[in-house]
């Protein structure tokens, strides 16, 4: 491929991550409009994690540690995240989901697969693996070959 060919689809995979990234956020405030994404996708981590400390995903998501605190302590409100001690180390709170964080993140989940299923239903199962193992490949060369990013807001795009 040339320099050219290289730079034109560079500046296509930008621009459709982006395109996806806000569609995201979107499809996000229709599932869960009492929820802002920065929020619903804090309580999925937390849940995916079986718990995990709000420093731990301030370094995850690469945002300010008082970002983190601010979507934490609205998770606490409504009742969706819970601290509880470490039991290794008493002097450290670890975040887990409530019921309720729980239930908020099971109700969507059936609406996220059908609109997935839906926007892919005309691939063949080829395709979908080709763009799954791109995805996987993609997600995780940025987990260990990104340079150090600033923290940013949780306004700002990924």
């Amino acid at each position: 491929m040339s320099e050219g060919g290289r730079e034109t689809s560079l500046d296509t995979i930008q621009r459709e991550l982006t395109a996806f990234a806000r569609r995201a956020r979107a499809a996000a405030a229709r599932l869960h409009p009492e929820l802002p994404l920065v929020s619903y996708t804090l309580l999925a981590h937390i849940d995916d994690r079986h718990g995990c400390r709000a420093t731990d995903l301030a370094a995850h998501y690469l945002l300010d540690k008082s970002t983190v605190s601010r979507q934490v302590a609205a998770l606490e409100k409504l009742g969706l995240v819970e601290r509880r001690p470490d039991p290794d180390d008493h002097r450290v709170q670890v975040l887990h989901p409530t019921e309720a964080g729980t239930q908020v993140l099971a109700s969507t989940q059936a609406s996220r697969l059908a609109a997935y299923e839906e926007r892919l239903k005309d691939w063949s199962p080829e395709d979908l693996a080709a763009f799954a193992s791109y995805l996987l490949r993609y997600n995780a060369a940025g987990d260990t070959d990104a340079p150090a990013a600033p923290a940013r807001s949780a306004h700002e795009e990924p």
